[in-house]
């Protein structure tokens, strides 16, 4: 240890050594020549002002121009600052621009029935309702409402149905689209069926996309406005039920608007429109672009693994699922992701909790940039404006009834009649820009420069030159004149003495 210092400090010393060599073949400038530098500088440099300060004979020119070009600098100093400032703040602007075509991509549009399950089924089963509220709560986290009564009748059923699978029960004993609930479908003119929908999942139980990114005949367009989807359901309110208990009371259709790239969402986005009424439906398409950070808050690095197109809806049911996993074991149908299905006692005993510590622990969040599931960088939304009128009319009551061969009530109580359309045929996009980008930032600093100070670059490389020049001198003079200035060593003490007695003398 003690020869590895040794031949570092030798090593240090030799390369010091080196250098006092090199710079003492440089001898120093005379302060004459020195000032023949500073005053060639100051004559020759292309920054205004400073040869009218060294050349005017004047001392009042002098003094003006000294203050002109000090007050020039403060300036320009201030100017570079608050740029500097406001481009660190990373400010965006927002622009507008709408863009006719001649097609419109038609948005894919999911439908649920507001009654949930066939009647005979939860009849037999009526635990059901709180079965599928258990486990709907991996879409949205809400608080249970089921009483101590129906969570005993949840706790007993799943210990004694072990090998109950709710989404098979829900895929066989949930609202289903045939031609007796889908009774009329029309795109553009053009028929459609039930083939045409394509079977998904959601809080609502089984609901069905039109459109869907997945179906056969997706990216349907529409080339005239006013012109798009139209459907007749009937809900079959005696076949189809659901609890009132648990707040679902109403009668009727209720769909989601959404890309067909992206899985619906129903949470605040879901439309509604009730039995006995013709609801008209007439949308616009709005892409909006949002900025990365730290201008935005999106992160275009963000990949997810089961979702081609990256939505914070997605990313969220994928961060529940792998949270889920991680900890129990099992992935919840609703929930993307492989593996193990859970089952009913997963669901109460650990599912449940897991999604209550999710909440509590905030693992799974959305917005920020440094969130779990920021806002995506590009999404398209479809703002509907939705209007309503009794259906049908006395006279359509008639014929329907005679076309259905249903009575007038039935009519009354259980079709429903949605148009979709695009009011034009227009996109508008909503685009957050950097307000300052870096070409045009150094444009400022240099139209700052140039106004108060005449400066350019290559006034900024002259004065960096000046002060590289300087500063070599300065180290020049530390390393060779302090030294030898510190070498000097008083005369000897007798020699004092001496002179002490030849005075005395």
């Amino acid at each position: 240890m003690e020869q590895t210092e040794k031949s570092k400090v030798y090593a240090e010393n030799g390369l010091l050594e080196k250098i006092k060599l090199c710079l003492s073949k440089k001898p120093l400038l005379s302060p004459t020549e020195r000032k023949k530098f500073d005053h060639d500088f100051a004559i020759s440099t292309s920054f205004h002002g400073i040869h009218n300060i060294v050349q005017n004979q004047s001392k009042i020119r002098k003094v003006l121009w000294l203050v002109v070009v000090l007050g020039s600098v403060s300036l320009v100093t201030w100017q570079i600052y608050s740029r500097l400032f406001n481009y660190f703040t990373w400010p965006t602007t927002t622009s507008t621009e709408v863009q006719y075509v001649e097609k419109m991509e038609f948005p894919a549009v999911t439908f649920c029935n507001l009654n949930r399950f066939q009647t005979d089924a939860v009849a037999k089963f009526g635990v059901i309702f709180f079965l599928w509220h258990i486990v709907s709560k991996v879409l949205h986290l809400r608080e249970i409402t089921a009483n101590s009564t129906g969570s005993a009748e949840v706790t007993d059923f799943a210990a004694s149905h072990q090998n109950f699978s709710i989404a098979e029960f829900i895929r066989n004993k949930g609202f289903y689209l045939d031609n007796s609930t889908l009774l009329d479908c029309d795109f553009f003119g053009k028929p459609c069926s039930p083939k045409d929908f394509g079977h998904v999942f959601t809080e609502y139980g089984n609901c069905f996309t039109f459109n869907h990114g997945e179906t056969i005949q997706a990216k349907r367009k529409v080339s005239v406005s006013g012109r798009g989807l139209s459907l007749l359901f009937s809900v079959n309110q005696e076949t189809f039920t659901d609890n009132p208990a648990l707040g679902f009371v109403d009668a009727g259709i209720i769909f989601a608007i959404h890309s067909p790239k992206m899985v619906p969402q129903f949470d605040g986005l879901g439309l509604l429109s009730p039995v006995g009424m013709h609801a008209r439906v007439t949308i616009r398409q709005v892409k909006t672009v949002h900025q990365e950070y730290p201008w935005g808050e999106c992160n275009p690095n963000i990949k997810l693994q089961n979702f081609s197109n990256y939505s914070t809806s997605g990313c969220l049911k994928e961060c529940k699922a792998q949270q889920i996993k991680k900890q129990c074991g099992c992935v919840p149908f609703l929930l993307p992701g492989n593996g193990i299905e859970c089952d009913l006692q997963k669901y109460l005993s650990c599912v449940s909790p897991v999604l209550d510590h999710i909440e509590l622990k905030e693992l799974c969040t959305v917005g920020t940039h440094n969130s779990s599931c920021p806002v995506s960088c590009e999404e398209t939304e479809y703002p509907a404006t939705i209007s309503y009128s009794s259906f049908p009319s006395q006279k359509a009551l008639k014929y329907l009834s005679k076309k259905l061969n249903q009575s007038r009530k039935y009519i009354r109580e259980n079709l429903v009649n949605i148009e979709i359309n695009y009011s034009d045929l227009n996109y508008k996009i909503t685009q957050q820009q950097k307000a300052v980008s870096v070409p045009e930032l150094l444009a400022d600093l240099g139209g700052q420069l140039g106004l108060f100070c005449g400066a350019s670059l290559i006034t900024i490389i002259e004065i960096i030159e000046y002060l590289f020049t300087n500063f070599y001198w300065i180290c020049i003079f530390f390393l060779l004149k302090i030294p030898e200035m510190t070498q000097w060593t008083p005369p000897p003490q007798n020699h004092l003495g001496n002179k002490n007695r030849i005075e005395e003398c």
